[in-house]
């Protein structure tokens, strides 16, 4: 015996929209404008706004992400969700220059490779560790002095 197939989400169409753009991040054209020298110190060192995580304090200039601390956003530093976009912002930004070579208009140039590395973290040497942690698989390493010290 056939059943007839239930439509349950036949009236959603207007949620659609939200769907698509719940997780909506920066595009990579958008982070190559950030990454330029006259915006980027301006996106790291913002303003205490307590209403993004981390008051605003811990921002990821490649990834466009905020961090609720220095250590998060060290670890974030590692993931492959990171190394990821570094390497997507490696070529240059497609430009309207480049469309029309591509269509005929003057002679196709090949997008250059750019060296995109990681932004220094703030304090990265300062991080506090316990001795507990000193055996986990830490973001930066750390070492342990004659004088029984972390270093």
């Amino acid at each position: 015996m056939t059943y007839k197939r239930r439509k349950y989400h036949k009236g959603d169409t207007h949620l659609k929209k939200g769907w698509r753009t719940k997780r909506r991040t920066k595009d990579l054209d958008e982070i190559n404008e950030d990454i330029k020298d006259e915006y980027a110190p301006a996106l790291l060192n913002q303003e205490v706004d307590l209403d993004k995580p981390g008051a605003a304090q811990h921002y990821c200039l490649h990834c466009a992400r905020y961090f609720i601390d220095n250590k998060a956003l060290l670890d974030h530093f590692t993931t492959k969700v990171h190394k990821r976009r570094l390497k997507a912002l490696e070529l240059e930004p497609y430009t309207i220059e480049d469309s029309e070579r591509a269509a005929g208009k003057g002679n196709y140039v090949l997008p250059r490779k750019r060296k995109i590395e990681t932004q220094p973290g703030k304090d990265a040497d300062k991080i506090e560790v316990d001795d507990d942690d000193v055996n986990a698989a830490p973001a930066t390493k750390i070492t342990r002095t004659e004088d029984n010290t972390l270093a």
